[in-house]
């Protein structure tokens, strides 16, 4: 045990350099996206709210290995927090963040402890199970979450009182690039850690790792606290950003989209879900823009040949193609 965690405390260069290197990419991107498509901002930040969702999944099936469909649970808990503290006075963008984050970990609090009690096939059952019953509660419940009407009046107070989010949506894009680059360095060093490298034990060989003496509930609903606060907070971002929270942002729709995103980018690999969300949405805002009747059937095929030609993701791809190249450096 002591060797493990020495192991997993200890970062070596290589990998710090690296996430360095892919925190700078993500800001690079930002700012080229912001320069190249100012009249996009909002499609971007919906990006990036949903990146957060993908990030949010990925800690809990690619590095836990728990079988999901219902992270958007998650996401809307944090969207209808946020949104229900912005119109009862609460409009500070930061504060609204983190009641977002405080919504989405005590939702993942709930769905673990009920998801944990079954595994396999059973588990994901459960999983949409619990989305599909908050989608039918915040329904039900129009007196507060506006139901099919979706919850308006939201009026986020301007970022750092100056910074106004109004419909050209650069102060929101802004603050939502900042906020993905702080969670994705602060999700790095968690994976990197003795905590993130149990979780990957639990995946991959839970028997061994409960022969170390450590008990896999406690660990994994850690795990879906810390990731339903993330999903919380790409949903409070996209409350703020868009200024009304709907039921799309609990549905299970959702939910099957993320989880394609993150197939499509990688499994655990942090980058994957970035990359998967980016070109998933990018995909289908240019196609449904092509063909709006028949755009999902176009969508379909692209993901399908993706899969099919890139079965580890297209990061994996990446990846090997960067294997390559450096042994014919090498030659």
């Amino acid at each position: 045990m002591t060797a493990l965690t020495l192991k997993a405390g200890s970062v070596p260069a290589r990998p710090l350099v690296r996430d360095l290197a892919g925190i700078t990419l993500i800001a690079l991107a930002g700012a080229v996206g912001y320069w190249l498509f100012p009249d996009n901002l909002s499609f971007l930040t919906r990006v990036i709210s949903v990146a957060l969702l993908v990030l949010s999944l990925d800690l809990v099936v690619g590095y836990c290995g728990i079988a999901s469909l219902g992270q958007a649970a998650l996401y809307g808990a944090g969207a209808y927090a946020a949104g229900i503290a912005c119109v009862n006075g609460v409009t500070e963008p930061f504060a609204l963040i983190l009641i977002g984050a405080a919504a989405g970990a005590l939702t993942g609090l709930l769905m673990g402890a009920v998801m944990l009690r079954a595994h396999g096939l059973p588990q994901l059952v459960l999983s949409i199970a619990i989305v599909q019953l908050l989608h039918e509660a915040a329904n039900k419940l129009s007196w507060l979450t506006g139901g099919s009407d979706g919850l308006s009046g939201m009026l986020p107070a301007p970022l750092f009182g100056l910074f106004e989010f109004d419909l050209w949506g650069r102060a929101a894009y802004l603050f939502g690039l900042g906020l993905l680059i702080v969670t994705f360095a602060l999700l790095r060093l968690l994976v990197r850690s003795p905590f993130g490298m149990v979780c990957r034990g639990l995946k991959e060989d839970p028997l061994r790792v409960s022969a170390l003496g450590i008990s896999a509930f406690p660990v994994l609903i850690r795990m879906f606290a810390i990731s339903g606060a993330v999903a919380g907070m790409g949903g409070a971002l996209g409350a703020i950003a868009t200024q009304v929270v709907g039921l799309d942002s609990i549905s299970f729709e959702l939910s099957a989209n993320a989880l394609v995103m993150l197939v499509l980018g990688g499994l655990g690999h942090l980058t994957g879900a970035l990359i998967g969300t980016v070109v998933f949405l990018s995909i289908e805002h240019v196609i449904a823009a092509i063909n709006p009747f028949h755009w999902m059937t176009l969508v379909g095929a692209i993901l399908i040949a993706i899969v099919l030609f890139a079965p580890r993701g297209l990061s994996g791809s990446l990846d090997e193609l960067a294997r390559l190249l450096r042994r014919e450096g090498r030659r």
